[in-house]
Parts: C-alpha cells; structure tokens; sequence
C-alpha cells in the first residue's frame, strides 16, 4: 500500500538515519530539503547552506533523489507572522508547534503527496503512532493515534500536537522506536558517521546565533516598564518590554535576596509582576485558560468546543 515515500531531509543525523532505515524497508525513498527561512549572518553567510550541502551529500551517499522546496514565504505568513502578533499581544508562543502544524505536517505533505506522488512521508521527529514506523500496521478502519518516543528527553509528541489526523495517518517515524543514542550509534556502522559527529541544533533557526532579546528588538518597539513585587506593591526594577518575558521565568534584578520570577504580564498598563523565589504559592495554579482545543482524534462524546 504504501511504496513511494517522501523524507525530509535536514542535514543532520536523524533525517539521515531515517532515509537509509527506509531505504533498507526497501521503499521507493525520495529526499526533500525544506528551506523555511533565509538567514544571514554578520559575514554574509547563510547558515541554511551547509545543511543543504549536508542533505546533497547524504542523498548521493544512499543513492535517492533530494528536491529543495521553498517554504520561506509560507513560513513568514503563517508561523513567522503569528510568532510577532503574539510575542507583541504578551502571549509566548511556540515556532515549532506553529512550524509542524502549518509547514512540515500540512504544505510538505500535500506538496509531497500531490507533486511528488508520495503515498506517505517520513521524518526524522522522535515518536510513534499505533500505525508503526513504517506505517506496517495502518488500517483504513482505525483511527490514528499519537504516542510517545521511548527517548523522553528527545520525545517530540509535544511539538506534534497540532497535526491533523489524515496527516499523522500517511506519517512514518523510522526512528520515533529509538533513542539519539541509539541512532547515533546506528549512523557510525553504517557509514553515516559524519551525521553522528555533527553539531546537534537546538534553537530557533530564525534567531541563529543571537541573543533572542537580541532577535525580538528589531521585529517588535522597545515598550519599558516596572517590574513589581505582588507582596510589598513596591517597584523592584525595570523591563524593556513585556515581549522580552514569559510567566514563570526569572528575572534578572539585582541587589535581591532571592531571585524573582514573573507572575503575569498587564498590557493595558505595561506593568509585570514579579514573585520572589521559585516555589512561590502565586506561581502555582489548578486553572487554565485556553483557546479552542486542537484534537487528533476527538474523544467520543466531545464535540469541537465543548469542555
């Protein structure tokens, strides 16, 4: 059922563990290299080339078809684009949510499924479904279902969150069953040592290597204000913008006894406050606020927008 599948192709090891696993399936395997942002350094240099030359030399390597596709200006409209108005809202939003749902898991999948013919895609993202890694025990009767990775460090099911059914159902994991150590071990006996040795990225490919307080002053004004102790009313220092912080996060006030963290954000008045010491009673909470709920599956008996 499932013959032709698209990989996407990162450059790093776990993309290049999950082609070879897929070729080795004996799978029809054909690369794709998504370019999802442009960025520049101070030099000139565009980090997103070295992982392009990384992807090309993998898929000569293992003898399959790489194809480049260009997603930068979906990338800035739907996920660049939310990830300001939130910042700028006082809401902390996460790209790699946004990036799944709208990019990798939504235009590379109909891209891969309607353009390349692909009957499924693959990834090189730590989790499993009820279906397989290699989508083996796919039913057309059973509803997909979401589980974690066996690695919980390295478990991205949080960053999945947001896929949709039909998607996740024409999804393989080749290494979702297995853990980075695992994997690494696996690319240096078969031959695909130099991904293993490879630098590990961890941050927001669009920050690079700046600070993000760095990053976030050219998108969105400079906004200061006081940062407020809850228990005494008194003014304890000052921010540069409520963009800059998140609930819960430290804050960096000197000439404290204990360290403060934030406790809420007012953006009607500019003002933060701020709670001193980590296991303060304020920073703990049985409510939550939430938008719609995004559901794989809805569970039975919960219709869209019902609690």
């Amino acid at each position: 059922m499932f013959r032709r599948v698209v990989v996407g192709i990162s450059g790093g090891v776990d993309s290049a563990v999950s082609a070879y696993l897929l070729k080795k399936q004996g799978f029809e395997v054909c690369g794709a290299f998504m370019k999802n942002w442009d960025l520049i350094d101070e030099s000139g240099y565009c980090s997103g080339e070295q992982d392009w030359e990384d992807a090309q030399r993998l898929c000569r390597q293992l003898q399959i078809p790489l194809e480049q596709i260009n997603f930068v200006k979906d990338y800035w409209l739907e996920v660049f684009g939310s990830f300001l108005k939130d910042y700028d809202a006082g809401i902390t939003p996460n790209p790699d949510i946004l990036c799944n749902r709208h990019i990798k898991f939504n235009r590379f999948y109909h891209h891969a499924r309607d353009r390349m013919n692909a009957d499924a895609i693959a990834t090189g993202h730590y989790a499993q479904t009820n279906f397989g890694p290699f989508l083996e025990h796919y039913s057309p009767h059973e509803k997909v279902r979401l589980f974690m990775a066996p690695d919980l460090i390295k478990d991205q099911t949080f960053f999945l969150s947001q896929i949709t059914a039909d998607t996740l159902r024409h999804t393989m994991f080749p290494i979702g069953g297995l853990t980075k150590p695992q994997v690494k071990r696996l690319a240096s006996e078969v031959g695909l040592d130099a991904y293993a040795r490879k630098k590990e990225s961890m941050g927001i490919c669009f920050v690079g290597k700046r600070s993000f307080q760095q990053f976030i002053a050219e998108y969105i004004d400079t906004k200061p204000g006081p940062f407020v102790d809850v228990d005494t009313g008194r003014v304890v220092g000052q921010h540069v913008g409520l963009h800059h912080w998140t609930v819960g996060q430290k804050c960096k006030i000197g000439g404290c006894l204990q360290p403060y963290y934030v406790q809420r954000k007012h953006r009607e008045t500019n003002v933060i406050d701020v709670v001193s010491g980590h296991d303060h009673p304020l920073l703990f909470t049985d409510i939550l606020y939430t938008e719609e709920p995004v559901w794989i599956n809805v569970p039975p008996g919960l219709e869209q927008g019902e609690v």
